[in-house]
């Protein structure tokens, strides 16, 4: 599975400035396992995405269980794309793969809450509509999660707040990027997007025990790209 990697975005003179850095491991919960779970303060509120990916209309997210229900940036990344809800694991994944899967699963979060929060400050439909796929991205980790018996670390997440101090700092960086003008907006989610291609290509090239995880990240690196294009990456 691919190590972490987190973005140090800065503005200097009006350029974006990305450096990848190795993120430290994060410890992956088995289900029967550690009983102990992160929990934040403040509202709680998950992605609810009913609209479709760059492109479609766009719906709105709203607390409650992730249930999506369009396409991913033009490719299914829930239904027909591995595990349905409820679905047993047809592989098998290490301790490694686990807690990279739930790593994971945060890091749609920060894409998500990030394209969001942009949706919100410019007359950009692109954001919208990317954070709804964003939702079915996160739907088909989850599916991953339960079928592979990770605890997930996405329940009862509030917006804009991670457990994981490196995807944190990334949301921070990113955030205040995007706020400074739209083409930092456009600018972040190319980051985004060109991160997440990096990790679920080699995501996808590890899963030699896990075809069904195999096969999510597939779709998933698919939609990625159509994302990327939809920034103008």
């Amino acid at each position: 599975m691919r190590k972490k990697t987190m973005i140090a975005a800065a503005i200097a003179g009006g350029a974006v400035i990305t450096a990848l850095v190795a993120g430290p491991g994060v410890a992956a919960v088995v289900q029967g396992g550690q009983n102990g779970q992160h929990q934040q303060s403040g509202q709680a509120q998950t992605p609810t995405g009913h609209g479709r990916g760059a492109g479609d209309q766009a719906g709105s997210p709203s607390g409650g269980k992730l249930m999506g229900h369009g396409k991913a940036g033009g490719q299914g990344a829930g239904r027909g794309s591995g595990l349905d809800s409820g679905s047993s694991a047809t592989g098998t994944m290490t301790d490694a793969q686990r807690a990279e899967l739930a790593y994971m699963a945060e890091e749609e979060l920060v894409a998500h809450d990030l394209y969001t929060a942009f949706a919100g400050l410019y007359d950009a439909p692109v954001f919208n509509r990317v954070a709804n796929s964003e939702s079915k991205h996160l739907e088909a980790v989850r599916n991953l999660m339960e079928g592979y018996g990770v605890t997930d670390p996405t329940v009862d997440h509030v917006a804009g707040v991670f457990s994981d101090d490196s995807l944190q700092k990334l949301y921070d960086e990113l955030l205040a990027q995007g706020q400074a003008s739209q083409e930092g907006a456009l600018a972040a989610g190319r980051t985004v997007e060109k991160t997440d291609i990096e990790g679920l290509t080699a995501a996808a090239e590890s899963a030699t025990t896990a075809p069904d995880a195999k096969a999510v990240f597939t779709r998933l690196l698919e939609a990625s790209q159509h994302h990327l294009t939809a920034f103008g990456g």
